[in-house]
């Protein structure tokens, strides 16, 4: 539904500095996904979304929604719902006749409109200011009426720019589950700063920085892209000095790291149960390398006591900051 090839947005004239706001940017969102778009300040999040949606012609390379070209914008607008950061509005009407000459805008028969305007009312929690100025509202409020005026015409596309930006705990809930609800049959492009919020509505995410696309995936895929394959953390007790050669021998191209934690033994023979506890770390480049099936195996055959296997987990935080932080720029 949304593609995106090479697209490039330079800024700068003949006798500026030429830079690049956006840089070769490839992706595909299809339909019933939703999309998340990261990036720090400045990474091209707002340019990529204005270029999509008309208000912004890029530099070069091309994109389409709906299979329909940027070099028709008038017809973009009639498949795809527009939510910016801060929704611009007739702040000296009411809720009810700003979203009436927003879907005359749109074309819609009055009919329809009105139909549309109490669906979308319902939606995103307006039947108690439909009759107030929207310069009488809080913030979040107006957050809701930009939002209800985005899908007044039933777009096939959204592209939402930081969507919950002023509204309390539970409208950000709401609104999560509305954009869950919407992505099941829509395409929607999602911008926000709030990482759990990508995380609980986002099928996939795509990173940016610097213009540039970093990584793109799902939450999981990005995990292991940004480590560098896949992590499993083991507590056992036994040889590890068989276990760590087994490993190798296994799959030779594993790294294995360790510490350990004596635990008190009697004066009798030491016994598995009360011998040398140690916590390892074995890390493949392979995402799809069999660690865990392997550690199990090699544990077993050389009588050694696992007493805990798991896959390390690594958050969204954790990928954002491997891959704009500061230790990203020095590179």
């Amino acid at each position: 539904m949304i593609y995106a090839k090479q697209l490039n947005r330079q800024f700068g004239g003949q006798h500026l500095q030429q830079g690049y706001a956006v840089c070769d940017l490839s992706f595909h969102v299809k339909r019933g996904e939703v999309m998340g778009l990261l990036g720090p300040n400045g990474a091209g999040k707002s340019t990529t979304m204005k270029m999509l949606t008309g208000f912004l012609p890029p530099s070069s390379g091309t994109a389409s929604i709906n299979g329909i070209g940027l070099e028709k914008p008038q017809a973009i607008q009639h498949c795809l719902g527009y939510l910016p950061e801060n929704a611009p509005s007739y702040r000296d009407l009411d809720v009810i006749n700003h979203l009436r000459f927003m879907g005359r805008m749109h074309g819609l028969p009055p009919a329809t409109l009105s139909d549309r305007i109490t669906e979308m009312s319902d939606v995103c929690g307006l039947q108690s200011v439909l009759h107030r100025r929207i310069d009488e509202l809080s913030k979040g409020f107006r957050q809701r009426v930009g939002l209800a005026a985005s899908m007044l015409h039933d777009p096939v596309c959204l592209i939402l720019d930081e969507p919950t930006t002023g509204l309390d705990p539970n409208q950000i809930v709401e609104i999560r589950h509305l954009i869950r609800r919407l992505g099941e049959e829509k395409t929607v492009l999602l911008s926000s700063h709030v990482l759990s919020e990508v995380e609980a509505v986002c099928d996939r995410m795509m990173i940016l920085d610097g213009g540039r696309l970093q990584i793109i995936g799902t939450q999981d895929e990005l995990a292991q892209q940004a480590q560098g394959g896949i992590v499993l953390q083991l507590q056992l007790r036994g040889d590890v000095t068989a276990f760590e050669q087994a490993i190798k021998l296994a799959l030779p191209a594993c790294t294995f790291e360790r510490t350990s934690k004596h635990e008190k033994t009697s004066k009798h023979k030491k016994t598995l149960e009360d011998s040398e506890t140690f916590y390892i770390s074995l890390r493949h480049t392979d995402g799809q390398a069999p660690l865990a099936e392997t550690a199990f195996r090699t544990a077993v055959a050389h009588n050694i006591l696992l007493l805990e296997m798991h896959t390390e987990q690594t958050s969204l935080e954790d990928v954002f900051h491997a891959l704009t932080g500061a230790d990203h720029e020095k590179k």
